[in-house]
């Protein structure tokens, strides 16, 4: 089994410093960079069938060489064999279709695996297209919002269950033959039900400690020549979406105000106890009040 897991750095909003160009671009290379948060259900779903069936896990990203870094987090989360990072200046500012026609590309360059796994979306766009428009250039079968899934090695096929429309709800089960493109739900949740798998699990816990240490070692970086695509069709250059307006993310203050309070001072913790008491006092009156109406 191969399998490729899509990964996306997205801007770590916890930080408060995301930046834009003037015609309202991200501008990735300054902004801190987390991976986001939606693929680690992919992520998951790839190890569970490596534990499961043996084979090996690729990640791929398109992103500016700061991605190296995300790659890594998701080599520390799925246990992976190589790490891909699809990235030249011919790349920037790519939609969704753009980005989906260059790493369908480099899938293809790689050579088209057992099964593609991605998030269902990620925290800074949002639409949920680039797995999907990616599966639609490969033309795989596309089984989306998975909570669970088994492989069939010997029958060349994949059973999942899957949201209906994204509704916790509603559950179906569906069939796939191999290849084919897997859209991870946030409520998958992997499943390792027999010994050998939760000690396959642990050894390759401790093996890619190590790995991911050196994960550079495992890190291959193409460019679009290498996966042979025509500039006009990715980057900006080959997105039809134009971005309107872009509203700024609010940064938290710097400083807040405290005052210390040093635990063996009586008196000093008497008026904290004293000011919990009240705010508690006036919770419980205006929890009152709202019965009443």
């Amino acid at each position: 089994m191969h399998m490729v897991v899509l990964t996306k750095g997205v801007p770590d909003f916890r930080e408060g410093q995301v930046s834009f160009n003037e015609e309202g671009h991200l501008e990735r290379g300054k902004t801190p960079t987390v991976m986001n948060p939606n693929d680690q259900f992919a992520l998951d779903a790839a190890l569970q069938t490596r534990v499961q069936h043996g084979g090996k896990i690729s990640v791929m990203s398109m992103g500016p060489p700061g991605y190296k870094e995300v790659l890594q987090e998701a080599m520390e989360s799925a246990y992976a064999d190589d790490l891909y990072l699809i990235s030249d200046r011919e790349m920037a500012a790519a939609d969704t279709w753009a980005t989906a026609i260059t790493l369908s590309s480099a899938i293809e360059t790689l050579g088209v695996p057992d099964l593609v796994f991605a998030g269902f979306k990620t925290a800074d766009g949002e639409t949920g297209h680039t797995g999907p428009q990616t599966n639609w250039c490969l033309d795989m079968p596309l089984l989306t919002h998975v909570i669970s899934l088994d492989v069939d090695e010997e029958a060349g096929k994949v059973r999942a269950k899957r949201l209906v429309e994204g509704d916790i709800e509603e559950i179906e089960t569906v069939e796939a033959s191999l290849p084919a493109f897997i859209v991870t739900d946030p409520e998958f949740e992997p499943s390792y039900r027999t010994a050998r798998q939760r000690l396959t699990l642990k050894d390759l816990r401790a093996e890619t400690q190590e790995r991911a240490a050196n994960f550079e070692e495992y890190l291959t970086v193409w460019d679009h020549t290498d996966i042979n695509v025509d500039p006009d069709f990715i980057g900006l250059d080959g997105s039809p979406t134009i971005v309107s307006s872009v509203d700024p993310i609010p940064k938290a203050p710097a400083e807040r105000e405290a005052t210390m309070v040093n635990p063996g001072d009586v008196e000093s913790m008497s008026e904290v106890l004293e000011v919990m008491q009240s705010a508690s006092g006036e919770s419980a009156a205006a929890a009152g009040g709202a019965d009443d109406d």
